[in-house]
């Protein structure tokens, strides 16, 4: 679950440059002078409060929450706006449905200041968590606004971090929820106000304090509302987001006569949404990436369950053969009553060109579908290919990609068919210095005596990375022992200059 939330106003741009002298040219523009304190106000019960300040309004003591009349008092020439909230909620709106086509197909708004995105299965695409965390921070500060992100496992964790957190971007590992939401106040919860009264009446400052007190007890003090918020957050209780619904986006929907929970009628009702689905999809010239299935059950509750491809398709026998080995994972309970069937992620599909296919030419065998089903059996993540990168270092030299795009052309190098992810040490090394194989080397418990050898292949480090491999150099050898092993072994250092490497001995790979 991920939580996204704005601290500032959208009027806040024009206070960037808080108490500098404004441009001549702004200084009667339609945001006001950038020298004068801005707050934006809303009716609370029955007086005006401060719902949102500027920096500098900040920095002259006026706080959301004050009365108007208060802040007008303190500041003679405060710039006191009414606060639009219907134009706010059609800018978090439009953010939901940005999120939706851009990160993530679930994504919906906390209002009044937040998103909430769900990133299972899909943060890999935008290089992890904490890349992606980095890029709606950048994404936020190039539309002008300031944005706090954390990552946790429930929807609750998520929004109570991002607004009470410490840091802008708050990561928590699996299984540390209850650590991380225990210092925070009670105000991170999202409690109503006679909650938030009735804790502090008891000395309930902490939601640590929480924990240990009996639910019975604790309900009755701070309401039943209090502890459903608290189990959200722990993941005691189901917190589902509803999407936000892209209008753009091709969706079926089938409604059986009666309730069904066979998985031969499921099957049979999915092939029927593929059917509807192609046409929308080639109407518009679209192949699908990713589908979602939602089937609705009879006591309101919902399945989802969601398939990718390499490749746009429309084909139905090829996309139902991919849902067939999802049905297992739904839980019909008492039967489903209606079902819906969404194209998450399309792309442009052209016609495909079969003029080699008539005269006859051998056809090349595209591997998407073979990706597709073992990906659908194992998941995506574990279905790659292996391209090369120019970098003379070994470990940088290869990156995962998609498995069916085609690598680019691998450089003349003798290197081992595995390559270990880290260099292992090796212990009793003998060898003469500076430019010979090692005569003799122990690896996992194993003594290794050489027969042959060559090299060295002198690698040295890349120094635009960073200071620290101005001095790395690595002298490999291709050595084969007294059994006809063959391994690609190396040398920390030129063997001269100690600067370069302390001359330890690794392993980082085996020949066929």
């Amino acid at each position: 679950m991920r939580e996204l939330g704005r601290r500032s106003e959208a009027a806040a741009h024009p206070f960037k440059r808080a108490g500098a002298p404004a441009e001549p040219s702004a200084a009667n523009n339609s945001f006001g002078r950038a020298d004068v304190p801005l707050v934006l106000t809303n009716r609370v019960r029955r007086r005006e409060e401060v719902v949102a300040v500027c920096a500098a309004a900040a920095a002259l003591g006026i706080h959301v929450g004050m009365a108007a009349t208060h802040a007008r008092a303190l500041v003679s020439d405060l710039d006191v706006r009414p606060h639009d909230q219907a134009a706010d909620a059609a800018l978090l709106d439009r953010l939901a449905l940005l999120a939706v086509r851009r990160w993530s197909p679930i994504a919906a708004a906390t209002p009044p200041d937040g998103l909430w995105l769900d990133l299972t299965g899909c943060e890999h695409l935008h290089g992890g968590e904490e890349r992606f965390c980095r890029r709606i921070i950048a994404f936020c500060q190039r539309a002008g606004f300031t944005a706090r992100v954390s990552v946790a496992d429930t929807p609750g964790a998520a929004h109570a971090l991002a607004r009470f957190g410490c840091t802008a971007i708050t990561i928590v590992p699996r299984g540390e929820t209850v650590a991380a939401l225990s210092p925070l106040s009670l105000a991170a919860l999202r409690l109503e106000k006679p909650s938030l009264v009735a804790g502090r009446r008891f000395g309930f400052e902490r939601i640590a304090d929480l924990l240990p007190v009996a639910r019975a007890p604790l309900a009755r003090r701070l309401g039943l509302a209090a502890i459903t918020r608290l189990d959200q957050a722990l993941g005691s209780v189901a917190e589902p987001i509803t999407p936000r619904e892209d209008p753009a986006m091709p969706v079926a929907e089938r409604r059986p006569l009666e309730p069904i929970g066979t998985a031969e009628a499921i099957a049979q009702v999915i092939e029927d949404l593929l059917g509807d689905l192609a046409e929308l999809l080639q109407a518009r010239g679209l192949g699908a990436r990713s589908l979602r299935l939602c089937g609705a059950r009879v006591d309101g509750s919902e399945q989802v369950v969601a398939i990718g491809t390499s490749r746009p398709t429309r084909e139905v026998p090829h996309l139902l053969r991919l849902l067939k080995l999802k049905i297992e994972r739904i839980d019909p309970g008492m039967g489903l009553e209606q079902f819906w069937l969404a194209a998450t992620h399309t792309e442009p599909l052209d016609a495909v060109e079969l003029g080699a296919v008539l005269a006859g030419d051998p056809l090349v065998r595209d591997p998407a579908r073979l990706v597709d089903v073992v990906a659908g059996r194992i998941g995506s993540e574990a279905v790659f290919r292996i391209v090369p990168v120019a970098s003379h270092v070994p470990e940088r030299a290869v990156a995962h990609c998609d498995p069916v795009e085609v690598p680019g052309d691998w450089p003349n190098w003798r290197r081992p068919v595995r390559l270990f992810a880290r260099p292992e040490p090796l212990w009793g090394v003998i060898a003469l210095l500076p430019d010979q194989p090692p005569k003799r080397f122990e690896w996992r418990g194993r003594t290794h005596r050489v027969v042959a050898g060559d090299g060295p292949e002198r690698i040295h480090g890349e120094w635009w990375r960073r200071d620290a491999e101005v001095w790395g150099v690595r002298d490999y050898f291709r050595v084969e022992d007294e059994h006809g092993g063959r391994f690609w072994l190396f040398r920390r250092g030129d063997g001269m200059d100690h600067q370069t490497g302390d001359l330890s001995w690794w392993i980082h790979g085996v020949f066929a």
